[in-house]
């Protein structure tokens, strides 16, 4: 039973009416909405944290790295290792949920290895970044590059990917995602590609200002 129906039979019609009136009013108030920002760190297994602690994985390191920046925030780990951008498609949909307010989309990096062909990779990165717009979330992309340099051809059109996609939806891009982690011994576990823990500190350290800076026009018209 509702408030308004609870003092319903003690009011008379007109009363009724403005209490409705006032409690609804109250309910949207925004000391009743507010809430966390909800980001959904989608991707794959450097979204998941591949070979580290679930506290390691860069979800919660950037949303520790965000709370201690003052921001209010929910940082959704909704990375599975191997994926790729075909596959993150079909559960996007799901992972997107209701209260998401920025996307961030680290996807590619299968496709290239899996000589997924660069258009299609494109359109599955498109069409994602089309359903966030219309829930009303943001999108930041993370970038990957072609680390086969013996296509060039082929390199060229999958590093175009990201640029394009950005520049067309006026999208924030942090253009390589293992920038200055990638085949450094010191920040990557065997084989040069997934970050330790120490690697995750350091992209976050890189991604954090450009997240905070979507987080703060995301916030600017709640106050």
């Amino acid at each position: 039973m509702t408030q308004a129906a609870l003092f319903a039979p003690a009011m008379g019609a007109r009363r009724r009416l403005a209490l409705i009136a006032f409690l609804s009013a109250l309910a949207s108030s925004p000391a009743a909405l507010a809430r966390p920002l909800g980001v959904l760190a989608f991707g794959d297994s450097l979204t998941a944290g591949y070979g580290l602690k679930p506290e390691e994985a860069y979800p919660p390191v950037l949303a520790a790295r965000l709370q201690k920046d003052g921001f209010d925030v929910v940082v959704a780990n909704a990375g599975v290792s191997g994926e790729t951008t075909k596959m993150g498609l079909a559960r996007f949909a799901d992972a997107l949920g209701e209260g998401t307010d920025l996307v961030i989309v680290e996807l590619g990096g299968n496709d290239m290895l899996s000589n997924v062909p660069p258009r299609r990779t494109r359109a599955n990165l498109e069409t994602m970044i089309q359903m966030a717009k219309a829930k009303g979330a943001r999108v930041l992309l993370a970038g990957m590059v072609d680390v086969n340099l013996t296509r060039p051809a082929t390199k060229k059109r999958f590093d175009a990917i990201f640029p394009a996609l950005a520049a067309k939806y006026g999208l924030p891009l942090y253009p390589m995602f293992l920038e200055g982690v990638g085949a450094n011994p010191k920040l990557t576990q065997p084989g040069g590609l997934h970050p330790t823990a120490d690697g995750v500190r350091h992209i976050v350290d890189r991604i954090a200002p450009l997240v905070e800076k979507e987080l703060a026009q995301i916030a600017a018209p709640r106050k």
